[in-house]
């Protein structure tokens, strides 16, 4: 998947990024429980926290092509999942009043 999607996107950015945005990894998780009997519950779940841990990951794709105007490709990967790791600890925190335990 990440050859089709860098490949694509060598043609067509939007189609590419489209690509990579799929969820195929949850589809394909999601399934595997399904096929070995695991309780709806655990599906669920399942699903439910990948959509909270989605969440903090969605600022640095804004970030990048900003940082990468500015700054070297791998001082701008670092600096996305330092962005990542502090959005998902505020993300933590801000839902854990709600009941919604991340860690």
């Amino acid at each position: 998947m990440v050859v089709l999607a860098s490949e694509v996107a060598k043609r067509s950015d939007k189609l590419g990024g489209l690509i990579a945005a799929l969820p195929l990894v949850t589809v394909l998780a999601l399934i595997w429980l399904h096929v070995e009997n695991q309780p709806k519950e655990k599906l669920s779940n399942h699903a439910w926290y990948t959509f909270w841990y989605v969440l903090p990951t969605l600022p640095m794709f804004l970030a990048f092509p900003f940082l990468y105007q500015r700054i070297s490709f791998w001082l701008t990967l670092i600096c996305c999942v330092a962005i990542t790791l502090v959005c998902f600890a505020a993300l933590a925190y801000l839902l854990r009043p709600f009941g919604i335990d991340l860690l």
